[in-house]
């Protein structure tokens, strides 16, 4: 539990600093396993990332960023409607569509 409230702390923290911070390699990693999951439309690989690196979906994805898109219209972006369709409930509407 305390790893997952790290994981947690430590993502939302490093979002909130401008992308020329330097971040943890290892979270980045982390961040760009989960941004690779929204182009595959396989749920399959999804959700075996999210439970891989234990991902809090209600905490990160109204917050996650993938080449300057939020999360859920990136995978709608690249064709991943299954992906999309599976986090919809997590994203914040407002801020998704600004």
């Amino acid at each position: 539990m305390i790893k997952v409230m790290t994981l947690t702390a430590l993502i939302l923290t490093s979002l909130t600093f401008n992308a020329t911070a330097a971040m943890d390699p290892k979270l980045e990693q982390t961040l760009i396993d989960i941004c690779k999951t929204g182009v595959t439309d396989n749920i399959y690989k999804f959700n075996d990332t999210m439970h891989k690196y234990r991902i809090n979906k209600r905490n990160i994805f109204p917050k996650l960023v993938c080449n300057g898109e939020g999360f859920h219209e990136f995978a709608l972006s690249h064709g991943s409607n299954l992906v999309a369709k599976k986090i919809a409930p997590f994203v914040d509407p407002v801020a998704d569509s600004v």
